[in-house]
């Protein structure tokens, strides 16, 4: 079997669209199911006790961490350094326990992705990040080796940051999922936003360097992420 050793950056709009759904399936197996995004923690604080509450919590991470993340991944998916990225992510991470389970989410997706989309960009993330680069630094390097923009990639973040807890708050609360998928659709206009914010800081990135990107930041979420990491019994690995 020949290796694919380039990019399909520059594929057609149609073959574009179908990765991006591809890329951006829940099916696809990246990890993140297993990953609450914080939800877990927070229901058992009772800061999300209803469809209102994750309403508010959804909207709190995609302004702050998803904004961030998002950037990162559209700077990637532009053609900047994925190294100097990755050390720009962990600048944004000050919870040990939130970058470890970055790198382990990039790492499970750099395998999915390999296989996906095999490309030399790809491999050399890879080998040196052995341990994992930060996801949203992999989805990136991943949609840009799928022939996605910027754009793409900082929706497919985006999304992420809030549907990860809608879907983990019908596990762990019972949630209508009526209830939770009508939280997200009333969502969509500000994660258009959030996701074009997020590609034109990942644009400037490649000419000004990572320190012009988005470094919002929720500190409730870095506390208890570190608590959460700490018990002994959870449904949720973060």
């Amino acid at each position: 079997m020949t290796r694919d050793t380039t990019s399909t950056h520059g594929a057609s709009p149609g073959a574009a669209r179908a990765a991006l759904l591809v890329l951006a399936d829940g099916r696809f197996p990246a990890g993140g199911h297993a990953h609450s995004g914080g939800a877990e923690a927070a229901v058992k604080a009772g800061r999300i006790r209803d469809a209102t509450d994750l309403a508010a919590f959804c909207r709190g991470r995609l302004h702050t961490s998803g904004l961030t993340s998002a950037a990162l991944a559209a700077a990637a998916a532009a053609g900047a350094d994925p190294l100097a990225l990755d050390e720009a992510a962990d600048a944004r991470t000050p919870s040990p326990a939130l970058r470890a389970t970055a790198r382990k989410l990039g790492r499970q997706l750099m395998r999915a992705a390999r296989a996906a989309w095999p490309c030399e960009a790809l491999d050399a993330l890879a080998a040196a990040r052995p341990r994992g680069a930060h996801q949203p630094v992999v989805l990136g390097v991943t949609a840009r080796a799928a022939g996605l923009g910027p754009e793409d990639a900082a929706h497919c973040v985006a999304y992420e940051s809030v549907g990860g807890p809608a879907t983990a708050v019908v596990r762990l609360l019972g949630l209508d999922p009526f209830e939770a998928t009508a939280v997200l659709a009333r969502l969509a206009p500000e994660l258009d936003q959030v996701a074009r914010r997020a590609a034109e800081a990942g644009r400037h990135a490649l000419t000004e360097g990572t320190g012009t990107l988005p470094a919002a930041s929720a500190p409730l979420l870095d506390i208890t992420a570190q608590a959460h990491a700490a018990w002994p019994v959870r449904l949720f690995a973060s």
